[in-house]
């Protein structure tokens, strides 16, 4: 620990402003920043630790998910720097292919102007000229937090050094046949014109309308069946209607064909294990080209998929009146013209169904039949599933690998390209003649070719981001010393979306010489995967923009600061746990970090400093405890934070410091401070080393206050770069711990005994102590008469109160004078007052315990509440009245 010598003539407090101002959080980061403390050195010989930041939208801002993501990761690092390994934590961010072009095209608008009035490379140069001047305000924002990340290595998705990458996993992943083009079924956006993925749909319950229509003859002697759907206007492109194969009622219509009723076509009548012979009329239409189930169906059966839709949602290719309609408005013409023919059986309106929205555009998105690039994912999937069944990779908690198993286990190909023109530009050129060539990095198309136009999906570069930013393909200090990183920090609702294309990317590149993964034999991207769970409100409602239950956390720092907004974060966290949040957690974290300042403030006004410990048998009961105490938090502390158990780690640090330090330790010093000589010294010594060690444990979490408070107490440099506490190697001194938990017991049955006779906290009571010597509790008499508001006795004292309070070791007596103390008519009327709640509650559960028809309802648990209640009343009453007639003798 850090050693100062003695010096009388100064006070550090003088150090401290009056009060904690989370205002100097700002200038306190910049100047860590400044010193180089999060700069990472590739060449160190130190124990490599590297975290890459899971990269934000550059379009977005620092919203509670993020703040909780970056306290994690900012409380691992901080601990593992402290532990002296070298640390990298790398930031950066993701392009955002869609919301960025999305936002550029909303400003082209407003001058009315389209993408396609610039052209694709001056409208790529628009965007680039965006990012620049307004992307990336989530930066400040994380210096605001207090992210201790490298900004010298501070990444981009569309940096030249990542697109290399991109180009050279792309080019990989062709030739070994495992990307290729089909026409497969998509999520597709109309409004934006692409196809998205599965994390950029949201699912919302809306009403809609259930219409059964008539298939085949409006005869019901004739062929016939009827069908029910929500989307009527999908009717165009039906190729078939499925029955169950053991349905009875379909069994002659099997294989046969009926006319479609708008289109005229011969569709057929198949069979299909996928149909609930339960559900509806057992009979279900099949649109292959618009719906993810009738997709599959039209494989197994190899039924035609007309595409009735253009990239714009409206209708096409049907020959019919409806071609150059909006989907919707298809929807209700449709519709109308079957109900003329009679085609429409009945209608449920409204009906609620889940419906799959953009969560960019914000409208449904429609399943479409579309030409599209892929990746080939079962072995990629399957090797991403070994890392975590061979340990290579551990997930945190391991309640979630079922969940992993299940995913990547039955993963369907991946869809990569994206109809866009910010982004990484698929490598395909085609020749005049169908030659297809895929282009790698420094190699140039045949003359004449011309580039596929899609771009990549933003995560198939976020894919390589724990490599790429350290500049893979090619070799560099960074991968050696920092590759494989050690965690990843998410949450659980993206482990399957990131998490399993970065584990596919990691471990096909995995045995690349350029990775070094040889060195610790492992061919992934990252050791452990930490999941944490989503942040809700107050009343453990997820936080939505609809609901208009989000929180910012900006605001949260601008009005408590960041260290509160931390605590309150990390005292959340558990492995897999959702955390709810509201003001009052806030509030509280705050007033913990005041607890911290002021508390640490009137220790140093006291003398508190660091040093070397005294000889064990020189120090006081009280002084061997609150060392012990911190030594069994601290590898509590240690053990939960290896554990990823933030909350644990946080509630041990809260109560050792609140309750322990500051309830009783500094209560119990204060006698000791009032003197002067080697135990006050002594004592001093302890504090302060025992504050030094608290203020080390709690400054991953709460960096700010820390690094103000032990600046004061210690003259070091900075917190960030100090070393973390280790094990004193001292064995627990029982005796001790004995004495304080017996003196603590006491202390706290003289004042329950003091608050049953109505004595104000500060009043003082002349008492005597009696047993205090036969129970070992002789050196702690000052004490306890201080804590219990207890003076020594006159001459002319009487005993009017006796307490007796049984401990480990003896029985100790307190013979209170109370005569004066009491102003009895004040006591009275209080005793009244709670006399009169306790009889009104007895009343009222007799009242329920007495009523049949409320028993012969009421569940177990609820009865044995009230029983329960009805018990604490009795005795209250009990309580109550033999005190009042106590005091109607005086």
């Amino acid at each position: 620990m850090t050693s100062a010598a003695p010096d009388k003539t100064r006070n550090r407090a003088d150090a401290l402003p009056k009060s904690w101002n989370p205002e100097v959080e700002a200038s306190m980061y910049e100047r860590w920043v400044a010193a180089g403390y999060f700069a990472a050195d590739a060449t160190s010989d130190k124990p490599p630790y590297s975290i890459v930041l899971p990269p934000p939208n550059v379009t977005g801002n620092l919203h509670m998910g993020h703040a909780l993501d970056h306290t994690i990761m900012d409380a691992l690092t901080r601990r593992k720097r402290m532990q002296g390994y070298e640390v990298l934590w790398l930031p950066g961010m993701d392009h955002a292919g869609i919301a960025t072009q999305t936002i550029v095209e909303k400003q082209l608008a407003v001058d009315g102007k389209t993408k396609e009035d610039f052209g694709r490379e001056l409208f790529i140069d628009k965007v680039w000229d965006w990012k620049r001047e307004s992307g990336g305000a989530i930066q400040w924002q994380m210096r605001a937090l207090g992210d201790g990340v490298d900004w010298n290595r501070d990444r981009f998705t569309m940096d030249d050094g990542l697109s290399q990458a991109v180009q050279t996993i792309f080019k990989r992943l062709y030739d070994a046949g495992l990307i290729y083009r089909a026409e497969r079924l998509v999520n597709w956006s109309p409004a934006l014109r692409t196809a998205i993925s599965d994390i950029e749909v949201n699912f919302q319950e809306i009403p809609g309308e259930l219409v059964s229509l008539r298939y085949g003859s409006l005869d019901d002697s004739e062929p016939h069946v009827i069908v029910a759907t929500t989307r009527v206007e999908t009717m165009l492109g039906d190729t078939a209607v499925a029955v169950h194969p053991d349905d009875p009622r379909y069994q002659a219509l099997i294989g046969t064909t009926l006319e479609h009723p708008i289109t005229g076509r011969q569709i057929p009548i198949i069979a299909d294990d996928y149909v609930d012979p339960e559900f509806g009329s057992g009979a279900v239409k099949i649109t292959p080209a618009h719906d993810p189930n009738d997709f599959e169906m039209g494989l197994r059966h190899n039924l035609p998929m007309p595409n009735i839709m253009d990239e714009r949602g409206r209708i096409t290719g049907t020959g019919t009146e409806f071609d150059g309609m909006d989907r919707f408005e298809a929807r209700v013409a449709v519709r109308e013209r079957l109900a003329a023919e009679g085609r429409v059986v009945a209608e449920k309106r409204p009906y609620l169904h889940s419906v799959g929205h953009s969560e960019r555009s914000g409208e449904p998105i429609e399943p479409r039949l579309s030409m599209q690039w892929w990746v080939k994912v079962e072995s990629l999937a399957k090797a991403a599933g070994d890392a975590v069944r061979n340990g290579d990779t551990v997930i945190h908690p391991a309640s979630s690998e079922p969940r992993w198993f299940e995913w990547v286990d039955n993963m369907h190909d991946w869809c990569i390209s994206r109809q866009l023109w910010w982004g990484h530009r698929i490598p395909i050129w085609y020749g005049p003649e169908g030659d297809v060539v895929c282009v790698g990095p420094g190699e140039t198309a045949p003359e004449g070719y011309v580039q596929d136009p899609d771009v990549l999906d933003t995560w198939f570069s976020s894919g390589l981001w724990p490599f790429s930013t350290m500049g893979w393909p090619d070799a560099t200090p960074e991968l050696e010393k920092f590759y494989p990183t050690s965690v990843l920090v998410t949450g659980y609702d993206i482990l399957f979306f990131w998490v399993a294309r970065m584990m596919m990317f990691g471990t096909f590149v995995g045995d690349d010489p350029v990775l070094a993964a040889g060195k610790d034999g492992r061919q992934v991207p990252f050791k452990d995967v930490f999941l944490h769970g989503l942040i809700r409100d107050q009343y453990g409602k997820k936080m939505s923009k609809s609901r208009g239950n989000g929180i910012d956390p900006l605001a949260w720092i601008n009005e408590y600061g960041a260290d509160a907004l931390r605590f309150t974060l990390a005292r959340g966290a558990h492995p897999g746990g959702d955390l709810s949040v509201g003001e009052q957690h806030a509030l509280a974290s705050r007033s913990f970090v005041t607890k911290l300042f002021n508390a640490t403030k009137f220790a140093l006004m006291n003398g508190a400093r660091t040093g070397e410990l005294p000889d064990r048998a020189q120090l006081t009961d009280a002084d061997r405890w609150i060392l012990d105490r911190l030594e069994e938090v601290r590898a509590e502390v240690d053990s939960a934070l290896d554990s990823y158990e933030f909350g644990k780690a946080c509630e041990a640090l809260y109560h050792l410091f609140w309750d322990e330090v500051c309830d009783w330790y500094l209560e119990l010093t204060k006698v000791q401070f009032a003197e002067e000589g080697a135990r006050t010294e002594h004592t001093q010594v302890v504090l302060g080393n025992v504050l030094d060690a608290v203020l080390r444990l709690l400054h991953p979490v709460v960096p700010f206050v820390t690094e103000s408070l032990w600046q004061a107490l210690t003259d070091g440099e900075s917190l960030v770069i100090a070393a973390w506490p280790q094990a004193s190697g001292v064995p627990t001194d029982q005796v001790s711990a004995q004495r304080i938990s017996d003196t603590q017991r006491l202390i706290t049955e003289i004042r329950r005994f003091r608050g049953d006779q109505g004595l104000a906290d500060k009043q003082k009571v002349a008492a005597k102590l009696i047993g205090l010597d036969t129970a070992g509790l002789t050196e702690l008499h000052d004490s306890v008469a201080n804590l219990a508001r207890l003076t020594a006795p006159g001459d002319d004292f009487a005993a009017t109160a006796t307490v007796e309070v049984r401990l480990s070791g003896a029985t100790v007596t307190v013979e209170l004078d109370t005569s004066g103390a009491v102003d009895l008519d004040a006591e009275r009327r209080r005793l009244e007052k709670d006399l009169a709640a306790a009889e009104k509650e007895l009343a009222s559960t007799a009242a329920k315990l007495g009523n049949e028809a409320f028993l012969g309802k009421a569940p177990e648990p609820v009865v044995a509440k009230i029983k329960a209640r009805q018990e604490v009343a009795a005795a209250e009453v009990a309580r109550i009245g033999a005190r009042l007639a106590e005091l109607s003798g005086k």
